[in-house]
């Protein structure tokens, strides 16, 4: 964990720069060039999260996703980081819950619900060539992406990030999966597996 938590400052403190208005130009051409991926618009459901703070933004996506018909389930953190599911049914159905976060007011799917994800929104603070991704630390989407391949799921795994976040490394342990794609404001890189 050493090597990553030095990264996670450099990058927090490069997104604590941007200004509202450059985090609401990249959500827009995030959302057009998520839109256009095939991961996306081949799956049925999609596993997905609201972007908070300076994140990537994601809202756009989300509507424009379900505006396709497509059936997209965001998280609900559990007391032990571990995540829930409920379905998103409009940005009038997210209520604010622990640490900041935006969740559906829906019913509760059960962690498993996941499974049955054609593709996962996964956040990110990095990728690198290798596909591997950075993430905040607490360990809630180890546990998904364990629960994936524990049930021989393989959903396509895509991570939305700023330019500058494809990285030349990420530091990587044995418990951590590459992502399949990468979309940020200058367009989409796919990774082998």
């Amino acid at each position: 964990m050493s090597g990553k938590a030095p990264l996670r400052r450099e990058l927090l403190a490069a997104r604590a720069l941007l200004t509202h208005e450059d985090v609401e130009k990249a959500a827009s051409v995030l959302s057009a060039r998520a839109m256009e991926l095939s991961e996306l618009a081949d799956a049925r459901t999609v596993a997905a999260y609201v972007s908070v703070g300076r994140e990537p933004g994601t809202r756009a996506l989300l509507d424009a996703l379900r505006g396709r018909g497509v059936r997209v389930l965001l998280p609900v953190l559990l007391e032990d980081n571990d995540l829930d599911w409920a379905a998103y049914a409009g940005p009038e159905h997210l209520v604010r819950a622990g640490r900041g976060l935006l969740e559906p007011d829906g019913p509760r799917l059960g962690p498993e619900a996941v499974l049955g994800a054609g593709a996962v929104l996964l956040p990110g603070l990095a990728v690198d060539p290798a596909g591997m991704r950075l993430g905040r630390g607490g360990g809630s989407y180890d546990r998904v992406l364990a629960r994936l391949s524990a049930a021989g799921a393989d959903p396509a795994l895509v991570v939305l990030l700023y330019d500058d976040e494809v990285v030349a490394r990420v530091p990587s342990e044995p418990h951590d999966h590459p992502v399949d794609a990468v979309v940020t404001p200058a367009g989409v890189r796919r990774f082998g597996r």
